[in-house]
């Protein structure tokens, strides 16, 4: 038998060491595939729990270990606290795991250590405790509580439901799995959802509900502002392409802007597969002027570059390599953009710009700094049958209470 703790080591110390993000170690780290879901559950749990992890480990080695040997710790207590797995076979394969890296000088450590270890209490402080059970950085829990009081633990403890699914037909076989509804048309969430034949003939695809309930707001403000079939639409910073290939269903036509070339390619490939034909993918920096963009479009959209808080959920890596001096350079970024591309739109055009942060520093704060540098536009504040929390300038959605999606949105209309 091939020892569990293996391929879950394998692809997270690309993540602790490399600095990988987990979805991209997990791509292009060969796994044992019959084994593949339970390295994906555990490579997710470690990270989810990794504040908690560290606070065992802390407590109980009287000397701090190396990364590598760490690490081999954090996947067996995991799985003893968080599997429910035998407790002398994690150990042994533990031991067999640091001896296999070449650390047999540690393998007593190890053996010692998750013999004996002690769950510690939790610290007194409200931020630290905090941080401890939901695994966040002391800087991140500061920032929710002072934003959403009570409510910053079940921002960041808030589970994934599973995975969304958009479907374009035949829905049928696939819905007699057990699923749950979403406010939105032909999208569902499933709990366990394996990829067939049907993604490749788009039948169906993957999009999150946060990015389907921001083409809802788009797709009716801009109905609303007159015949949509009609109207073109720039999506400023549009990789996957999940969102310009459903908006490409509404609107006459969509330019997708991608920075990065392989970015580009990734557009393409998405709406090739969903037979996406009025969608044409451009690399462009949506930062900086196009003169042949101007007074262009009807509609802009902004899904800017963000912290991506909202989304800890389906990306618990975020709370290991987030910092809090990102968030300054992010809001830089953000308005840059807004500036830029509002001279994109025609007379009357809508402005949509939203995150899937939960910081009113991204949202709120750089909507309002936008409103000041143009006056032109006008605050149009969106609703959305998912619900979400009216604030000063838009429509903010918690991961708790909205299906796990954490973004927000608003618009600015152009007079």
């Amino acid at each position: 038998m091939t020892n569990p703790l293996t391929d879950p080591y394998l692809v997270l110390t690309k993540v602790y060491s490399g600095g990988k993000y987990l979805k991209q170690s997990l791509a292009e780290t060969v796994v044992e595939p019959l084994n593949k879901a339970r390295t994906v559950k555990i490579c997710y749990g470690v990270l989810e729990k990794d504040g908690y992890l560290e606070h065992i480990v802390g407590a109980n080695a009287k000397t701090k270990p190396k990364n590598s040997v760490k690490l081999v710790i954090k996947i067996a207590l995991y799985m003893l606290e968080f599997m429910q797995k035998n407790d002398y076979m994690v150990v042994d394969y533990a031991v067999q795991l640091t001896k296999k890296l070449g650390k047999g000088g540690a393998s007593g450590f190890v053996n010692a250590f998750l013999r004996s270890y002690e769950i510690p209490p939790l610290p007194q402080k409200t931020e630290e405790r905090i941080s401890v059970t939901a695994s966040a950085p002391v800087w991140l829990v500061k920032k929710l509580r002072r934003s959403y009081k009570e409510d910053c633990e079940k921002i960041l403890s808030a589970p994934s439901l599973g995975v969304c699914v958009r479907f374009e037909r035949n829905a049928e076989e696939y819905l007699k799995k057990p699923h749950t509804a979403t406010p939105f048309k032909d999208a569902y969430i499933f709990e366990n959802f394996t990829r067939d034949g049907g993604f490749f003939t788009g039948d169906y695809t993957f999009q999150s509900i946060g990015s389907i309930a921001i083409c809802n707001i788009v797709a009716g403000l801009s109905s609303q502002n007159g015949e949509i079939s009609n109207k073109t639409l720039l999506d400023a910073c549009a990789a996957p392409g999940g969102k310009s290939v459903l908006l490409s269903k509404s609107f006459k036509s969509v330019t997708a802007c991608e920075l990065h070339p392989h970015r580009v390619e990734l557009i393409n490939a998405y709406c090739s597969r969903m037979g996406a034909e009025n969608v044409a993918a451009v690399q462009a920096d949506s930062s900086v002027f196009n003169t042949g963009y101007a007074d262009k479009f009807d509609a802009v959209l902004c899904d800017a570059p963000c912290s991506g808080t909202g989304v800890i959920n389906e990306n618990p890596d975020i709370k290991l390599f987030r910092k809090e001096s990102d968030i300054k350079e992010l809001t830089a970024i953000q308005l840059k953009i807004l500036d830029n591309c509002c001279r994109y739109l025609k007379s009357g055009g809508i402005l949509f710009y939203s995150t899937c942060s939960v910081l009113p520093e991204e949202n709120d704060s750089v909507a309002h700094d936008f409103l000041q540098l143009h006056p032109e536009y006008a605050l149009v504040k969106p609703q959305s049958p998912l619900g979400g929390k009216q604030t000063s300038y838009g429509l903010q959605f918690l991961p708790h209470l909205s299906m796990g999606a954490g973004f927000f949105i608003t618009a600015f209309k152009k007079s």
